[in-house]
């Protein structure tokens, strides 16, 4: 075996002896022992290929032990402990297909046959419950609504938030220092571009979220005026749903006249069923945030400004400089998170992107300064 495959599994390996003992401290935070049983069995399955790769390895004559968690694994722990486990179902949903993607290419790499099972673990989780009694569709909606609302997405979008606010107004400040010394002229537009930054980014949240709310709402007493004015064609809709499913005609009819015996019943299968709607969307609050997204544009958006509170002239740019090639670096960091990339790589490659967008503004800064001067 050469050295790039190698690498490769061990990463693979490292992958799946995260994703088991994420999943296992996400068991051990679930109340509900059904879906504790599901991440419990996705668990077993990743602990199982991580065995499988390691066996592989071993049998090539490589020396290789089966890993401790990550520093990745145990920081998302940690933030599941302080925020809640319901953030870190998301990452752990959206890292699957990436997962499945390492194995094919693995699989690939050494003429295994693709079977087809490699797929994400949303797929895993669906043919779980369906063989297991004690979980109904009801929690797997809240398995699946909980990723949607408040995981993997929400986690990315507080980091992104900081960073747009840290590089935006990064390059507003040396743009301003390029074209003048003056310290009230860079803590001016800095402030301005603070405010004005996290304003934007507040309202854009608070009608993003307020406009899908509205629409769904809208949608949903749609269906509820159609169930009532129409029932024998809802009826009709609900079964074809079932047989859809694979369900046998027949039996699909008759559990749709079951279903249409509580309209409320009827009314949460249509939604979810027929229209996409996750009720669990709908108790997000458009304020919250607007809230989080002004804070954390704020929280970025201070760091390259804050040396110009107590000085001016080169030394707070270089201090300005300074406070933001760290922050840079940190949010990289802090993106590997999502991605499983090297610190190093993510964090270094933020440096030299916001670092190159700060110069491009500073030069045009300058030009302009001398243009003004002249």
């Amino acid at each position: 075996m050469s050295t790039q495959p190698v690498k490769n599994f061990s990463a693979s390996v490292q992958t799946e002896v995260d994703a088991a003992f994420l999943y296992e401290k996400i068991a051990g935070a679930e109340k509900d022992p059904g879906i504790a049983g599901i991440f419990r069995s996705l668990a077993e399955i990743e602990h199982g290929h991580a065995a499988k790769m390691l066996e592989r390895l071993q049998l090539e004559g490589t020396p290789f032990v089966l890993p401790q968690p990550s520093w990745r694994a145990r920081v998302l722990n940690r933030i599941g402990k302080i925020f809640g486990y319901d953030y870190i179902i998301g990452v752990m949903m959206d890292t699957e297909k990436s997962i499945a993607q390492a194995i094919v290419r693995q699989k690939e790499a050494g003429k295994i046959p693709v079977t087809g099972e490699e797929g994400n673990h949303v797929k895993i989780l669906q043919s779980l419950l369906s063989n297991k009694h004690k979980v109904s569709g009801e929690e797997l909606s809240r398995i699946e609504g909980r990723h949607k609302t408040v995981g993997g997405n929400a986690l990315r979008a507080a980091v992104l938030g900081a960073n747009d606010g840290l590089v935006s107004n990064l390059s507003l400040v040396m743009g301003v220092a390029g074209a003048t010394s003056g310290q009230s002229e860079i803590l001016l537009a800095g402030s301005a571009g603070l405010l004005a930054g996290a304003l934007s980014m507040a309202l854009g949240e608070w009608i993003s979220v307020k406009s899908s709310q509205e629409l769904y709402e809208r949608q949903m007493a749609l269906e509820m005026d159609e169930i009532i004015a129409n029932p024998e064609g809802e009826v009709r809709e609900i079964a074809l749903i079932y047989i859809a499913k694979g369900i046998p005609e027949a039996q699909a009819h008759d559990m749709a006249q079951k279903a249409m015996s509580n309209k409320d019943d009827a009314h949460a299968l249509l939604i979810k069923e027929e229209l996409g709607i996750n009720p669990e969307e709908l108790k997000s609050s458009a304020w919250e945030a607007a809230i989080t997204s002004f804070i954390l544009f704020a929280i970025g958006a201070i760091i390259p400004l804050a040396p110009f509170f107590w000085g001016g002239g080169s030394v707070a740019i270089l201090l300005s400089v300074g406070f933001s090639t760290l922050g840079l670096f940190i949010i990289g960091s802090a993106i590997t998170l999502f991605t499983g990339k090297s610190i190093w790589f993510s964090g270094g490659r933020q440096v030299i992107f916001g670092l190159m967008a700060a110069a491009i503004t500073f030069g045009i800064g300058k030009l302009v300064g001398v243009s003004i001067a002249g």
